[in-house]
């Protein structure tokens, strides 16, 4: 089967990525910040606009525009995972990537993690192709991922803190 009828198998060497930070605020109040993905620009080094196209709840779909530098590329993304208070997931429908975001509760707050995870067939070819020819190459996108992520989670801290 050739990449352009689905096939993508071996045309991603993308991989799972993962970042944490400690918030001195409850998980309610921690949800409330994450759980708005009409927000995420204000988080999100990357996201540029994140539209969810009726209340965020399992199954919404989502229209967004991410920018890298002088590139923009539109994404669209469909809720897959709502768990108030705990997580909040969704699928890049793209290149079927799912971002994440857990809260667990600790004894000063809570801890919030976000995840990029990559199905076992990997990412579409046209994900992959955009990537490396447009992007800088997978090692350099997912070093810019991890960065974003970092600041996306102290950008969330903060908002969370201090209300």
């Amino acid at each position: 089967m050739s990449p352009t009828c689905g096939n993508t198998v071996g045309m991603s060497n993308a991989k799972n990525l993962e970042a944490s930070i400690d918030i001195a605020a409850p998980p309610g109040q921690v949800w409330e910040v994450v759980s708005d993905l009409k927000r995420m620009p204000e988080w999100s080094p990357q996201c540029r606009r994140m539209q969810p196209l009726g209340k965020v709840r399992a199954g919404t779909r989502t229209i967004n525009l991410n920018k890298q530098g002088w590139k923009y590329w539109p994404t669209t993304s469909k809720v897959v995972r709502f768990e108030p208070n705990k997580t909040i997931a969704f699928r890049v429908l793209e290149n079927r990537s799912v971002w994440s975001f857990e809260i667990t509760p600790n004894a000063n707050g809570s801890t919030l993690t976000q995840r990029r995870e990559i199905p076992p067939s990997g990412t579409s070819w046209i994900s992959s192709f955009g990537i490396e020819k447009a992007l800088g190459g997978n090692t350099s996108f997912e070093v810019a991922l991890v960065d974003g992520m970092n600041s996306t989670l102290s950008r969330i801290k903060s908002a969370a803190e201090n209300g």
